[in-house]
């Protein structure tokens, strides 16, 4: 049998280009951006409108995606502007097509 891995992810979302953002990180990136794009818990990101995905990393250790969630939120916002426009200059919805496939899969769903 293969071995398994569980992947943690840091990610940013935001509400339009240049827009408000928000860091956070979790254990299933497609659960977690739906239920932003679903606006289904209140907070931060449901508040200011949060839908887009557009940046993210994989880790395959908690702690570590944990600390650089950390040294992310300490940065400058230039300098997370400059992380996002590394690999997503034009600030794309990374996850525009997800929305849709993650509603049908019930699995995904945590309520």
């Amino acid at each position: 049998m293969p071995p398994t891995h569980r992947s943690y992810w840091v990610y940013m979302m935001t509400n339009h280009p240049h827009g408000t953002l928000y860091i956070g990180v979790t254990n299933s990136l497609e659960r977690r951006i739906w239920q932003h794009k679903s606006a289904r818990q209140e907070g931060f990101t449901k508040r200011y409108g949060l839908k887009s995905l557009i940046y993210f990393e994989e880790f395959r250790q908690v702690g570590n995606a944990i600390a650089r969630e950390t040294q992310l939120k300490g940065w400058l916002r230039r300098k997370k502007i400059e992380l996002i426009e590394k690999g997503n200059p034009l600030w794309r919805d990374l996850a525009v097509d997800w929305h849709s496939r993650v509603t049908r899969d019930s699995s995904l769903r945590s309520e």
